[in-house]
């Protein structure tokens, strides 16, 4: 019982847009971790749904009694990082400011003992300002994986998708296989993401200007940058049905096109961060990683599983196009 009082507080932000149906079950697996992680309460953010989920789940909430649940309403759909900035934002500015917090997203069903064990491990490492957890695919399978920081020649190795140049480019590649203890890496997946309220009070937020991807790799980069660490904590499990929240599911990602967001997030990420050589750089490798791959395909007599359009859609938004760069990065998804 002493263990349990001492936990520290953790807020969860979880942000909607039309997943009503989606954030209730969500909030309904936390309600049971709050038996073990008492000061754990919750904030959603409705990016301005048009279909009337915002009020689904108020609705929800209200009937189901959970007190330790706030619905805020953003005027606007800025997008994920928006969104959960309004969150943190809103939660730091209570008297009782929690210690941790932890954005998940809609599709996300937390397995029992998870935020304990996010916890437990954020009050045993004062340098994590960062942690993921595990995460399962819709079916349970484990996806153990956490991320490297992406570079000229991991592009090169995404897109490839040759086996000899993945075992050269392994400690390059983006996705890294995980083991069964926590482990520091650079970046988690924003599915499941705690920060520590002490790395917020520096004034770091997530950058707006990504409407959705790459806000969440800017974020562990800055952070690192000033000198936190990120940890994947293996021991805490969410179940992730992966693309629920933005339509893009893994099992459709050879049938349906990429939004143009998706290419724009990540010009972005390499320009404000590594400048536009180093973009054009990145782009020329993931150029020529992708020729490798359909090559390898058409020798082979293989089917493509790309998305529609992949190559025409990445030349559009690729740094040698400076036109993009004057664009709305927050658009939601416009071409």
């Amino acid at each position: 019982m002493t263990m349990v009082a001492q936990s520290p507080s953790i807020d969860v932000i979880i942000v909607n847009y039309c997943t009503g149906s989606l954030v209730v079950a969500s909030l309904a697996s936390l309600e049971a971790e709050r038996l073990l992680v008492p000061k754990l309460r919750a904030i959603v953010v409705d990016n301005a749904s048009p279909d009337g989920s915002g009020d689904l789940i108020a609705q929800a909430v209200e009937a189901r009694g959970w007190d330790w649940v706030k619905v805020l309403r953003s005027q606007r759909n800025g997008g994920f990082g928006a969104g959960n900035n309004l969150g943190i934002n809103w939660a730091l500015e209570r008297s009782d400011a929690a210690e941790l917090y932890w954005l998940l997203n809609p599709d996300t069903i937390v397995q029992p003992c998870a935020a304990s064990a996010l916890t437990q491990f954020m009050e045993a490492e004062p340098l994590a300002g960062i942690a993921g957890s595990a995460l399962l695919e819709a079916d349970e399978t484990p996806w153990p994986f956490a991320f490297r920081f992406p570079t000229i020649l991991g592009e090169v190795e995404r897109a490839a998708r040759l086996g000899l140049l993945s075992r050269i480019l392994k400690k390059r590649a983006v996705m890294r296989a995980m083991g069964s203890a926590p482990e520091r890496v650079d970046w988690v997946s924003g599915a499941s993401f705690v920060i520590r309220r002490a790395l917020l009070e520096q004034g770091l937020r997530f950058d707006e200007s990504f409407f959705l991807y790459y806000e969440e790799t800017d974020f562990c980069l800055h952070a690192a940058r000033a000198g936190w660490e990120c940890w994947y904590v293996p021991g805490a499990v969410v179940l992730h049905v992966a693309g629920q929240s933005t339509g893009v599911t893994g099992h459709q990602l050879a049938l349906k096109r990429l939004p143009s967001y998706w290419f724009r997030s990540r010009q972005y990420y390499f320009l404000k961060n590594h400048g536009r050589v180093y973009g054009m750089l990145a782009d020329i490798a993931w150029m020529s990683g992708h020729i490798v791959a359909v090559i390898k395909a058409r020798l082979r007599g293989a089917s493509s599983v790309d998305p529609p359009w992949l190559l025409i859609d990445f030349l559009r938004h690729s740094a040698f196009m400076p036109q993009r760069l004057n664009r709305d990065w927050s658009a939601t998804g416009g071409a």
